[in-house]
Order: structure tokens, then sequence, then C-alpha cells
């Protein structure tokens, strides 16, 4: 008897842990109109079989995605239009990098961290969260880290940065608005 609520403990416990193990962003904020360099840290493979391939979509209003190579990694850039045309550093931008993939094999045993840097768009204001939705693929599954709702709680919730006010604004004289 003693052995299998035991038993029956250590599985409650380990479903726990899966429960919250997400696909997440290292860097949890960061303003609008400047560069962020996402860390997408990935703890553990789709129910315990290896992770093939993770595909991160750009969301609308964040621009000039560039991956980070990862040695024994083949990356693939999806190029598309935005929803409606963009200004970077004054120049008018139609298109760029829609979706990055990254291929190989990583462990479910093991934890890895894929980067990539964009350039957040000023039409983001402070308060609003900016998700990147994430497809991790294993083998004949996947987990989709695609839910943008933001309620607690949620299998499946997107990576996501806050926007917060720039550091210069106010002045730097300690004002708050």
């Amino acid at each position: 008897m003693k052995f299998s609520l035991a038993a029956g403990l250590m599985a409650l416990l380990g479903l726990a842990t899966a429960a919250q193990a997400h696909v997440t962003l290292e860097t949890p904020q960061t303003a609008a109109g400047s560069y962020y360099k996402a860390v997408l840290r990935v703890g553990h493979g789709c129910n315990g079989a290896d992770t093939t391939r993770l595909r991160v979509r750009i969301p609308d209003g964040v621009l000039a995605a560039k991956p980070q190579p990862k040695a024994g990694w083949t990356l693939d850039l999806t190029q598309g239009k935005y929803d409606k045309p963009q200004t970077l550093h004054g120049a008018p931008v139609e298109s760029g990098v829609r979706e990055i993939s990254w291929s190989g094999t990583l462990p479910d045993a093991y934890y890895d961290e894929f980067v990539f840097r964009v350039y957040v768009s000023d039409a983001f204001k402070a308060g609003q969260t900016v998700y990147f939705p994430v497809v991790q693929e294993c083998g004949q599954g996947a987990s989709r880290w695609i839910d943008t709702s933001g309620k607690p709680d949620v299998d499946n919730p997107a990576p996501g940065v806050r926007i917060v006010a720039p550091a210069h604004e106010g002045g730097g004289h300690g004002h708050s608005h």
C-alpha cells in the first residue's frame, strides 16, 4: 500500500513539474521603439520525445528579426508582408521575417536556448504584452505554445514580453507620470 501511494505521489509531482515547463522568454520586458534580444528557453521535449524543430512566429509590429545561428541546427526564415507598412530608422518597410525555424536535435533530458533579435516598433504601448507563438516539434508530436490570451494557468501559453515605458521618458528627473 505504501509503495503504490508513493508511486502515485511521484506521478502527481511529475505531472505538476511537466505542466510548469513551458517555452519562455528570458527577458520579460522591453520598451517600444527599441531592439530586443529574445532568448527562448526550452526546458524539455514533447512528452519525453526529443525536440527536432522549433518555430517562432514574429508578430505584427515586430520588425528586423535576425536569428542567432546554433551549431548543429539548420535555420530557415519565412519572409512575408507586414499587415501594414512600417517605418524602421525613418525608412518604409513593407515586409520581413515572419517566422524563424531551427531544425536539429535537442534530447528531452537537456535544456537549451534559441536566440533572435528584433526591433519592437512604437506601435506598442506600455502595459501591452507582445507574444511570440512557438511550435515545438518532436518526432511524431508537437507542443504548441500559442495561447496569446494572457490568462494565467493556460496549458499552452505563448512566450511574451511586456512593453514598458522607455527609460528616457520623463526626462530622467525621477518624475512619475
